[in-house]
């Protein structure tokens, strides 16, 4: 993780789009969040998608926008997401679920650096960064036709692989640590820190989950742990949490 924390440091003030690669649940929106804050463009919006999250007939709106009576339904002027990133950050997440019509218009917008609102034929300049992030090999998508070639390598100028956490358990006491400060400052508790038996089974777990995984058993660590004498043996496990845990207890 080193070396990915200086990766970002080097190309954070760039202008390069970047395009992040790694499980569900490593935190590639936060590595899109860090690049957003430590480059030149913290002042501007840090605007985020999923782009497996928006209907198929949705996305083309929501990414560049439409002018009213563009198409049924459309009733008013609608900003989109990159217009509305202008000047600062876009990040498409899951962009290998983006129809491939979209990606044609997504492409011609990368290059140009500008955009016309559905329904309209005039030209928006657009400054902003694009971070990308999908958690399939899009290189391989894009050999067998799944993904626009073109686009691939028009998003791949940097690439950075979040590994998951399972390959970087060092990384996880101090990620466990930093959660329970997080947590225990939104719930307004204070908790004991897990001692090296608990800290043993934090290392020992293959977090299929990764990072977001880790971020739940902190919080329910410190919303539930009272109950259980903080044994993350129990916590690490919600099912078996929420029946060792009588209603009473949780009100």
């Amino acid at each position: 993780m080193k070396n990915l924390r200086n990766t970002i440091s080097h190309i954070a003030g760039t202008d390069a789009d970047v395009l992040v690669n790694g499980e569900t649940g490593t935190g590639k929106e936060l590595v899109a969040r860090l690049l957003h804050e430590q480059g030149n463009r913290a002042a501007g919006n840090f605007v985020a998608i999923n782009c497996g999250a928006i209907p198929d007939n949705l996305i083309e709106s929501e990414l560049f926008g439409h002018e009213s009576g563009a198409f049924t339904g459309a009733k008013g002027l609608r900003i989109g997401k990159l217009e509305h990133a202008n000047g600062g950050t876009l990040f498409l997440d899951e962009i290998e679920s983006m129809p491939m019509l979209v990606q044609v218009r997504l492409l011609r917008v990368l290059q140009e650096r500008q955009l016309e609102r559905l329904g309209s034929n005039d030209l928006i300049a657009l400054d902003l960064r694009v971070v990308t992030a999908s958690k399939v090999n899009l290189r391989e998508a894009a050999a067998s036709g799944e993904f626009r070639e073109d686009l691939y390598y028009r998003l791949n100028v940097v690439t950075l692989d979040i590994p998951p956490l399972r390959e970087r358990r060092e990384d996880i006491p101090l990620l466990f640590h930093h959660f329970l400060l997080v947590a225990g400052a939104r719930y307004g508790r204070e908790v004991p820190p897990p001692g090296s038996d608990q800290t043993r089974i934090l290392l020992t777990h293959d977090w299929p989950g990764n990072v977001r995984e880790l971020r739940n058993v902190a919080e329910r660590y410190v919303l539930l742990g009272e109950n259980c004498n903080f044994d993350l043996e129990q916590l690490m496990f919600g099912a078996e949490t929420q029946t060792m845990i009588s209603l009473p207890q949780q009100v």
